[in-house]
């Protein structure tokens, strides 16, 4: 997915790219306090281009061995959220793991909605059978758009990740690709 895929006016999907460190910071520190309930705790670090620009390259290996389509929702030249595709397994599974993240200033659009239709679409030309995506339990925002996306839940994981520093239930949900 080489190429840019419109969302709104003038907000884009396009693939993350080499140099996209310093936006990819000032976007997560812009966010901060939105994303803190959603996210890992952060340490200042993260927050910084340089731990942004080896998280790029990161990202671009796993892109490369085909493990991850890590996508960025942009808006002329400032990162504005993300949209991934993770832990790519093929063989008998081909199955991804989706996460997605909008700036505050951009909530309420149908951004995010239409994002992951973008990477939805992207696990189908992929070849993926199935997507996944776990939302903590008092979500409903981000439970809609995966549900205006057509995933269904189909279960509860108790304690399933350390969310704002500690560990928290989240609901699943899948998408089946095909038929």
């Amino acid at each position: 997915m080489h190429r840019l895929v419109e969302l709104d006016e003038g907000v884009v999907v396009r693939e993350l790219a080499v140099g996209d460190g310093l936006a990819l910071a000032a976007a997560y520190l812009r966010n901060r306090e939105h994303l803190a309930p959603w996210e890992p705790a952060r340490t200042a670090t993260f927050f910084t281009a340089d731990w942004q620009e080896s998280e790029v390259e990161v990202a671009l290996q796993r892109l490369e061995a085909g493990t991850a389509l890590p996508l960025v929702i942009v808006d002329g030249d400032e990162i504005i959220g993300r949209v991934n595709l993770s832990d790519i397994v093929r063989g008998v599974f081909l199955n991804a793991n989706l996460g997605y993240w909008v700036d505050a200033r951009y909530t309420g659009r149908g951004i995010a909605t239409t994002a992951v239709g973008v990477a939805v679409a992207a696990a189908r030309e992929l070849g993926l059978h199935r997507v996944q995506a776990g939302t903590l339990v008092h979500n409903r925002a981000s439970q809609l758009v995966l549900e205006r996306n057509g995933f269904e839940r189909f279960g509860l994981a108790r304690r399933y990740l350390r969310i704002a520093g500690r560990w928290q239930d989240h609901l699943l949900f899948e998408r089946l690709l095909e038929g």
